[in-house]
């Protein structure tokens, strides 16, 4: 197990309209350039050339390269970085898990939960939610990803309490409130360091309004009580066609490669688009599911179809879009879950501090670790998975362990702290 103390920077308050500061290049392994050389001959357009690092091409009257990001340098792998908060002491921080560094940024005391969408965090608070960028994300062409890497900096805050929602796509962010009252940010405008002005949509909603495929996915009440219904709303809040369908109690959702998953109570609704129009398919569950026990707060890898979710105190659900089937999983008490999907294990952090991996299929354990946290007051303990690792924070130890779980749950590096992080999102994917 290698154990590293991580190095620091400092990063300010950037001003509203300044463009992001960008870092100095790294010395990278041969094989790295040599990847980026064929990544931007791959993607570049003909006739186009390719950035040398974080600098703008010469103006040479050719086009600007393929997947060039003024004020961010391209990589050739994913640039993962960690958000970290204290809610307690109101520190927090950004991890770069390619550099070891950690930057300071502007505390945020009284955190309630943190989220992501792989490019910017949302700290929500009673008060508002602190808008952090990151600095590293991807760019998804679908044949080919783009990876970028630029200064993290605040960004500033949105005007909401901490039962907002937040969800993002390329184009806009959307914060539905409490009241289930949606406003609409520019993407472009977080981007540039500053929050915007923002459009509010009309009508209320039941759960978060998610951008997906150009236009809004919401549901709205149903009269008397009844399921709620699903609308689609374009950009500017104009109602558009939207498939015939209900959910029964909503609570919950994800944005995968295959749709928009709706957690209802018999189940799930996955909202697809097929040839420019939006589809729908009920993915039921296979039994009667008690209210206590039915998936709510879905949690996994982005980009990946298989989803996972708590279903009451003993087990967790692990829901295949691809397949459109719903499993338990017996897992016994746990404080997290997820996994990496496709024929990955499930994951779970067990009350006991313990984590251990799950055949999804069969349900039987193939790997555990001692304990590895100690569960204590406060946010519990979450389980970050990308290709290839899986991240676990340990707010008593001050700490983040970085797990390979195609090799046995081994820790393969532990990320010594100077902060309790009780809360933390991963970016770069």
């Amino acid at each position: 197990m290698t154990v590293l103390s991580v190095r620091r920077s400092v990063t300010s308050r950037a001003a509203p309209a300044a463009a992001p500061p960008t870092p100095p290049p790294r010395t990278r392994p041969l094989a790295a350039l040599l990847l980026t050389a064929l990544l931007g001959t791959a993607c570049a357009a003909p006739g186009d050339g390719t950035p040398d690092d974080d600098r703008p091409p010469a103006d040479t009257g050719t086009a600007t390269p393929h997947g060039y990001v003024e004020g961010a340098q391209e990589a050739a792998e994913q640039q993962s970085r960690l958000l970290l908060n204290d809610p307690g002491s109101g520190a927090t921080q950004v991890l770069d898990l390619i550099t070891g560094e950690v930057h300071d940024t502007a505390p945020v005391r009284d955190a309630v939960r943190i989220g992501t969408d792989g490019r910017f965090g949302f700290l929500h608070t009673s008060r508002a939610i602190g808008v952090l960028d990151g600095g590293t994300w991807m760019v998804d062409h679908g044949d080919h990803v783009h990876y970028y890497r630029a200064a993290v900096r605040d960004v500033g805050e949105l005007p909401a309490g901490d039962t907002a929602q937040v969800r993002s796509d390329a184009a806009v962010t959307v914060m539905t409130d409490g009241g289930g009252r949606a406003a609409l940010y520019q993407r472009t405008e977080l981007e540039k360091g500053r929050i915007g002005e923002p459009s509010t949509l009309p009508g209320t909603y039941t759960g978060a309004v998610v951008p997906y495929a150009g236009q809004l996915v919401a549901l709205e009440a149903g009269a008397g009580g009844g399921a709620a219904r699903l609308v689609v709303l374009d950009r500017a809040g104009r109602k558009a066609d939207a498939p015939d369908a209900v959910c029964a109690e909503p609570r919950g959702d994800a944005v995968t490669r295959r749709g928009v998953v709706l957690g209802c109570a018999d189940g799930a609704l996955l909202i697809a688009e097929r040839d420019g129009a939006l589809t729908v398919e009920k993915i039921p569950y296979d039994r009667k599911v008690p209210e206590g026990e039915r998936a709510g707060a879905f949690r996994h890898r982005p980009g990946s179809d298989t989803l996972t979710a708590p279903a009451g105190d003993d087990a967790v659900w692990v829901l295949d879009v691809g397949e459109g089937t719903w499993t338990r999983v017996e897992t016994g008490p746990v404080l997290a879950a997820n996994t990496a999907g496709e024929g990955s294990p499930l994951l779970v952090l067990r009350t006991d501090g313990t984590l251990r991996a799950l055949d999804i299929a069969q349900g039987t354990e193939v790997a555990r670790t001692e304990r590895l946290v100690t569960p204590g007051d406060g946010a519990a303990p979450v389980i970050e998975v990308d290709r290839s690792r899986a991240y676990v924070n340990d707010p008593h130890g001050r700490r983040v362990l970085e797990i390979d779980y195609a090799d046995g749950l081994r820790i393969a590096r532990t990320f010594a702290l100077d902060l309790a992080p009780r809360l933390m999102a991963e970016t770069g994917r």
